[in-house]
């Protein structure tokens, strides 16, 4: 396969400006470009944007922000949400300890954002081990740091077939975690699908904790009243009272209400036998637009659905995350043996492909494959929490 271009955008140890690029082309009858600048002014001052477009499907890639996706569009799907956090936001302006630990939330907007690595969930107190080996009690804030890291190196291949942008996070202190996240975004020119393939590294020689949640996240119009997740499960269970209210239509949505307190099911989804492969599918109302995650169970046993049916001006919005393990305290989720080791130099590798169905025909055959996959499954829902997959 001949290279048309390929090159470093950042070079690990460079202090080299973030180059401002404009590269087209024309492959396979679709005619495609990826452009790369810097924002400037008030809380997105110095965030670095790539934007992507195959031809069909388009995103914008954040490498100031620990290489998250800010917003997408394919044909008239978008997919993003309308946050109250209106720019991508420099992680220099974040204060993580904010509001009992909720300062995550002050740069949260993007489509595509991870959470993680050395912890995830809700804030709370945990104990790890100091300097000089004696356990001590620390808080742990929302959904931990990867999303507020700034890339160390990010690198751009663009082939005949494809666009592949890939950036290098690390999650580092001394006396402390020592993980590295190695992404690759890839998408082939003129398709409606893109791969995300995540490695996460344990840089250090003693074994460390690692969890990883991805938080998709979706608003209008593809997040409308009557919208629907459709996904195979064994069993989903509300994750805590307030989600107990809605567990009758966890599945499906209402128009925007001002003053919805947020909802949240936790999954056990069913998979193919062997590889273990599933998918989980938001759909509109109207059937014929839909954005569809394929992944493993091996690589993603947990899964939540958020859902955030707010006033507009709030954030109308809907988050299907696959995770390592459920969004609990890490203490808690550590007690339920869903907390990842790593031992020293260990590497763990992550893949999901998203794609995005614009037409009827192609939302029943998604709806029709996890229906295939649901018959496996008995597909119990819990009327109450579960103490084991919800807790703190």
């Amino acid at each position: 396969m001949k290279t048309q271009y390929s090159l470093p955008l950042v070079v690990p140890g460079s202090a080299q400006e973030f180059p401002t690029l404009n590269l087209k082309g024309t492959a396979s009858g679709a005619e495609w470009s990826v452009c790369t600048y810097t924002l400037r002014g008030g809380l997105q001052e110095g965030v670095q944007v790539i934007e992507v477009n195959n031809g069909r499907l388009s995103f914008a890639v954040l490498p100031t922000r620990g290489m998250s996706i800010w917003k997408g569009q394919c044909g008239s799907v978008r997919l993003g949400w309308d946050s109250p956090v209106k720019d991508p936001v420099n992680p220099a302006f974040i204060h993580e300890q904010d509001r009992g630990g909720l300062g995550w939330l002050k740069g949260f907007n993007e489509w595509f954002v991870r959470c993680g690595l050395n912890s995830m969930g809700a804030p709370g107190e945990d104990t790890v081990l100091d300097y000089s080996g004696n356990p001590y009690t620390v808080p742990l804030t929302l959904h931990g740091k990867i999303a507020n890291v700034p890339a160390r190196a990010v690198s751009l291949e663009v082939t005949k077939n494809a666009i592949c942008v890939r950036g290098e996070v690390d999650e580092t202190m001394m006396f402390g975690p020592a993980l590295r996240l190695n992404t690759e975004i890839r998408t082939e020119i003129g398709s409606g699908e893109m791969t995300i393939t995540d490695t996460v590294t344990n840089l250090g020689n003693n074994p460390v904790e690692h969890q990883m949640l991805y938080h998709i996240n979706y608003g209008a119009p593809l997040l409308e009243e009557g919208a629907r997740m459709v996904a195979p499960f064994k069993q989903v269970a509300p994750r805590d009272p307030r989600s107990q209210e809605g567990i009758a239509t966890h599945d499906r949505y209402g128009a925007s209400e001002p003053g919805f307190v947020e909802q949240a099911y936790l999954y056990e989804l069913a998979g193919t036998r062997g590889k273990r492969e599933t998918l989980a599918l938001l759909r509109n109302a109207a059937g014929n637009q839909a954005s569809l995650l394929r992944f493993s169970l091996k690589d993603f046993p947990c899964f939540t659905l958020w859902k955030n049916t707010a006033g507009t001006a709030d954030g109308y919005v809907t988050g299907l995350e696959p995770a390592t393990a459920y969004p609990n305290v890490r203490r808690f989720e550590r007690e339920q043996k869903r907390v990842i080791t790593l031992a020293g130099g260990e590497s763990r590798t992550t893949e999901i492909r998203i794609e995005t169905l614009e037409s009827k025909k192609d939302v029943k055959a998604a709806e029709a494959e996890i229906a295939k996959l649901q018959k496996t499954a008995k597909g119990t829902v819990h009327p109450e929490p579960v103490p084991t997959l919800s807790g703190s």
